[in-house]
């Protein structure tokens, strides 16, 4: 660990994720997951989450079988101080499996199977939401091109990149959004970061199936004119794209987005091409060469 991030630490910051990647700090906010619980289980990943449920069911029986162990002979047919035999009376309780084996035995032990019910019924209805919500949450399969080219297109200077839709159906009235993130410094000497929409050749399509070529043509009015690589790197310029759309299967709004930094934008470069004839006349995409660009 650097001597920053230890600094950083204890400063009370946490490791956010920039625009393009790039990792920021942000001081004085820290990091507060069960605060916001909810929105960190619907955002997390699947593994994340679902190591999450068995960590949360395994430490909930093992806590009730220490509850179990701790009344004493309160579970008939169960070996004394058996944590083996509590844990699995736990977890047949809080599934209300219920073999007929192993029983409650007086009050205490009832009142806790009591509990225990309770706590299993909340936590199925808890999960299922969640595995639920996970699952209803429209997301759109969207593959950006890895990299961003500068080269003359229709003979004149323009910034493009490709998408495709990676989902074998179709997003209709789909829109592109492309912003170009820049650092200045005002006239008092405040160093800002200044957003500028960066117009599009077509930045509307009725129906996105296969692939999109987004151009922006560099232009005297372009906010790109004038710019070079070495220039791009020092302002810290973020290319930022978002499409969004209804996708005619989930009937939904979907979105995504992608991000460019300067180093991902190649200068006098073009994109292959990926549109190929198959020998039997018929034409394809072949999406092997879809992040790939030569020297134009």
């Amino acid at each position: 660990m650097t001597a920053a991030r230890r600094r950083s630490r204890a400063a009370g910051a946490r490791v956010v994720r920039g625009t393009s990647g790039r990792e920021l700090v942000a001081i004085g906010l820290r990091a507060r997951p069960l605060d916001d619980l909810y929105h960190s289980l619907l955002t997390s990943t699947w593994h994340r989450f679902f190591g999450l449920v068995v960590a949360a069911y395994l430490g909930t029986n093992a806590v009730f079988a220490a509850g179990y162990l701790a009344i004493g002979d309160g579970i008939e047919e169960a070996r004394p101080g058996s944590f083996a035999d509590a844990f699995f009376f736990s977890v047949q309780t809080m599934a209300t499996i219920g073999y007929g084996k192993m029983a409650p035995r007086g009050f205490l032990a009832n009142a806790l199977v009591s509990v225990e019910a309770l706590v299993g019924l909340l936590g199925l209805a808890l999960v299922t939401g969640m595995v639920f919500a996970k699952f209803s949450r429209p997301t759109a399969r969207v593959l950006f091109s890895r990299v961003a080219v500068v080269t003359e297109f229709d003979g004149v200077p323009s910034l493009l990149f490709r998408m495709a839709n990676a989902r074998a159906n179709q997003i209709v009235e789909a829109q592109v959004h492309l912003v170009y993130l820049r650092t200045e410094r005002t006239a008092e000497g405040e160093e800002v970061r200044r957003v500028y929409d960066l117009e599009l050749r077509r930045s509307r399509s009725p129906f996105f199936q296969l692939t999109w070529l987004a151009v922006h043509p560099i232009t005297p009015s372009s906010p790109l004119y004038g710019e070079t690589p070495d220039s791009l790197r020092t302002k810290e310029v973020d290319l930022m794209v978002s499409l969004n759309g209804y996708d005619e299967t989930l009937a939904q709004t979907v979105f995504s987005r992608h991000a460019y930094a300067p180093e991902q934008i190649l200068w006098n470069h073009r994109l292959v091409d990926v549109l190929v004839w198959l020998p039997d006349g018929r034409r394809a995409i072949d999406y092997r060469r879809f992040h790939d660009a030569v020297p134009s």
